[in-house]
C-alpha cells in the first residue's frame, strides 16, 4: 500500500502579513508554473524540492512560518525573471523580499544584517575607521597624482560641489585601485564633485535583509548630507543593490515628508553618457581594438526598475560602449529578458555559493554563445560573480570583467592640469589633508 498524503488544511495568516499579501492578489496564480521556468533558483542545490511555485502556493495555505524559516527565499536574487514570465503578472520579486523582512534579525543568514548594521552605526559595510579611510583616499589620490593625473585629490565633504559620490567599502578596504577609474574620468572631466568623510557606503544590505527601516535610514542619511552641503546632485551609488536600495529609499523619505526629501540624483550611465555628449572627455577606441565585447543588463538597473520605477537603464550603456569600442555583440537574451548573474539580492557575500553558481549557468552560456572576449557590467556584484565565482564551476570562462566606467576611463585621452590650474588644485589638496588631520609625509 501506498502511504497516504498529508491533507493540509488552510490557515489563518497574521493580519499584518495578510494586509501585505494582499498587494500580490495570489489567488490569481494559476500554478501553471511560469514563475518556475524563468527562475534559475528553482531546484538549487540542496533546494532541489523548492521552487517558486511552491512558496506561493504555501503562502495560499497559510503555511507562513515553514516558508519564512527555509532559507529558500534567501536564493532569490530579487531579478525579476519570474514576474517577467508570469501571465498574471504577480510581482514575486519584493513579496520574496518580504519574507526575508519576516525573519528575525539574528537568524539571517551569513554577514548580511551584521553588514546592514555596521553600515547604520558606523557608515560603511566593513566599519572601517574614519582615519582610515581618509588616510586611504589622500594616499591613493597623491600616488595617481604622481602618475598620471598631476593635481589630483579626493575632495572630501566639498561644500557646493556639482557631483556626490559614493564609494564601495570593498574598494576601500581591499580592491584599492578600483577606484581609479571613477577618479580620472572625473578629472578628464574636470568635475566638481566630493565624496563624504562618514555615511559613505555605496552598497545597501538592508535591502537585501528587507530591513526597509534601514533602507530609509540609509536614505535619509544622504538627502541630509546633499542639503547640509548644498551639493547639485548625486550618482546613484554604482552597485545595482545599492542604487535600487537608494531609490526605494527615497521613495520612503517622499512619502514620509516630500518637503524635506526632494533631492536631484543621476545614474551612473546618465552622468558619462553625459559628459560624452557635452565634449568633456575625449575618447580613443584604439586602446580596445582586437577585443570583442559584450554588456550585462543589471536586474536593478534594467528590469526591476523598469517594473517598479518606468526606468530602465538598456540603451544607455550600449550607446557609451559604441563610443569606446569598435566591436560589440549583444548577450541573447538580453535587456529585460535577460538572465541574472547570480550575486544578486546579497547572494555575493552570503553562505550560498554552490547555489549562487548554479543560478549563473546561463549566465556561463550566454557569454559563451556570444564569443565575447569582454563582459561589460555596471554592477560591482555582477562583476565579482562573473568573473570570480563562475570561473570556478565551470569550465571555458576566458574572458575578462570590465566595469562600464573601467572601459570609459581605459579609452580617455586625458590632458593634465598645467600652470595655474595645477598650482590651484595643489593648493586645494593640501588645505584638504591639513584640515582633516592627514599626514602625507607620515611613514607606517
Amino acid at each position: 500500500m501506498t502511504e497516504a498524503a498529508e491533507i493540509i488544511h488552510p490557515r489563518e495568516l497574521p493580519g499584518e502579513v495578510r494586509e501585505y499579501l494582499d498587494k500580490f492578489d495570489l489567488s490569481a496564480c494559476m500554478t501553471c508554473g511560469s514563475c518556475v521556468s524563468g527562475c534559475p533558483t528553482s531546484c538549487a542545490p540542496g533546494y532541489e524540492d523548492w521552487n517558486t511555485r511552491k512558496v506561493l502556493r504555501m503562502l495560499s495555505l497559510g503555511m507562513l512560518q515553514e516558508v519564512v524559516d527555509s532559507n529558500y527565499v534567501w536564493l532569490c536574487t530579487g531579478c525579476g525573471r519570474c514576474t517577467q514570465n508570469c501571465p498574471a503578472g504577480v510581482d514575486i520579486a519584493p513579496l520574496m523580499l518580504h519574507l526575508k523582512h519576516l525573519r528575525d534579525r539574528d537568524k539571517v543568514p551569513g554577514t548580511l544584517h551584521k553588514g546592514a548594521q555596521q553600515n547604520l552605526d558606523t557608515g560603511n559595510n566593513l566599519g572601517i575607521p574614519l582615519e582610515d579611510y581618509l588616510q586611504g583616499m589622500a594616499e591613493l589620490g597623491a600616488e595617481m597624482a604622481e602618475e598620471e593625473c598631476p593635481g589630483f585629490y579626493v575632495p572630501v565633504d566639498k561644500d557646493g560641489a556639482e557631483i556626490l559620490f559614493f564609494p564601495n567599502s570593498k574598494e576601500v578596504y581591499g580592491d584599492f585601485e578600483d577606484q581609479y577609474w571613477w577618479w580620472k574620468i572625473f578629472y578628464a572631466a574636470r568635475e566638481n564633485w566630493t565624496v563624504p568623510s562618514t555615511g559613505w557606503e555605496a552598497v545597501d544590505w538592508a535591502l537585501f535583509t528587507g530591513n526597509y527601516e534601514g533602507t530609509r535610514k540609509l536614505a535619509r542619511r544622504k538627502i541630509d548630507y546633499m542639503r547640509q552641503h548644498g551639493i547639485k546632485r548625486m550618482i546613484m551609488p554604482d552597485c545595482g543593490g545599492g542604487s535600487y536600495g537608494c531609490r526605494t529609499g527615497l521613495k520612503y523619505c517622499l512619502q514620509e515628508s516630500p518637503e524635506t526629501s526632494e533631492v536631484e540624483f543621476i545614474y551612473l550611465y546618465e552622468y558619462l553618457k553625459e559628459i560624452i555628449e557635452q565634449g568633456r572627455i575625449t575618447l580613443d577606441k584604439s586602446v580596445h581594438a582586437g577585443k570583442r565585447f559584450t554588456f550585462h543588463d543589471s536586474c536593478k538597473h534594467g528590469r526591476e526598475l523598469m517594473r517598479h520605477y518606468g526606468q530602465a537603464f538598456f540603451e544607455e550603456p550600449r550607446w557609451i560602449l559604441s563610443q569606446c569600442v569598435d566591436e560589440y555583440v549583444d548577450l541573447v537574451p538580453n535587456r529585460m529578458a535577460n538572465f541574472c548573474c547570480g550575486a544578486g539580492g546579497g547572494m555575493w557575500p552570503m553562505p550560498f555559493e554552490e547555489q549562487a553558481a548554479y543560478h549563473g549557468r546561463f549566465k556561463v552560456e550566454q557569454i559563451k554563445r556570444s564569443g565575447a572576449d569582454v563582459v561589460v557590467v555596471g554592477c560591482s556584484n555582477c562583476r565579482d560573480q562573473i568573473m570570480k565565482r563562475l570561473p570556478k564551476y565551470y569550465e571555458g570562462c576566458d574572458y575578462e570583467v570590465k566595469y562600464i566606467w573601467q572601459v570609459v576611463a581605459e579609452a580617455l585621452v586625458i590632458e593634465p592640469l598645467e600652470g595655474k590650474e595645477l598650482e590651484k588644485a595643489e593648493a586645494e589638496a593640501a588645505e584638504q589633508w591639513e584640515r582633516l588631520g592627514i599626514d602625507l609625509d607620515v611613514e607606517y
